[in-house]
């Protein structure tokens, strides 16, 4: 997948999807590259991620996007978006996803919604909000025994 000449968020984010599926179909992390990602975000993307879970922090960058899906390749062994709704798609876009989830380290399976909050500027990705309804279950279910 390339990246569209539009600038809309719509289809910006329609795009990013679409190549992170392509990105994980080829492998994902350590195994595919970032490249087919890379032009859906912006060179100074920040993505915020809530500091109990286990890939928490701010990933700043190209670079830090690329070891924020190597973080989660390492928590998690299956990370399924099964449904998103566009709650809204201006500048600033938020996307309700439905994810089901099994943790590499303990096994345990969890469906939980995650709600993004989604910058679009110039036809690239600036800033990525993810608010989870429960860090804590999530943080417990990755927890090695």
């Amino acid at each position: 997948m390339t990246m569209s000449s539009t600038k809309d968020p719509m289809t910006v984010l329609s795009g990013m999807y679409a190549a992170e599926a392509e990105y994980l179909a080829a492998g994902g992390p350590g195994e595919a590259s970032f490249e087919v990602l890379a032009p859906f975000f912006a060179p100074n993307v920040e993505l915020h991620q809530a500091d109990a879970l286990p890939y928490g922090g701010t990933w700043r960058g190209h670079d830090g996007m690329a070891q924020f899906f190597l973080a989660m390749g390492q928590v998690w062994e299956a990370f399924d978006m099964v449904e998103q709704e566009f709650l809204a798609t201006g500048e600033t876009a938020v996307v309700l996803t439905q994810v089901r989830a099994r943790a590499r380290a303990t096994g345990r399976e969890l469906s939980f919604p995650i709600l993004q909050t989604i910058t679009v500027r110039d036809g690239q990705i600036t800033e990525v909000r993810p608010f989870y309804w429960d860090t804590q279950a999530i943080a417990d279910a990755c927890a090695t025994p």
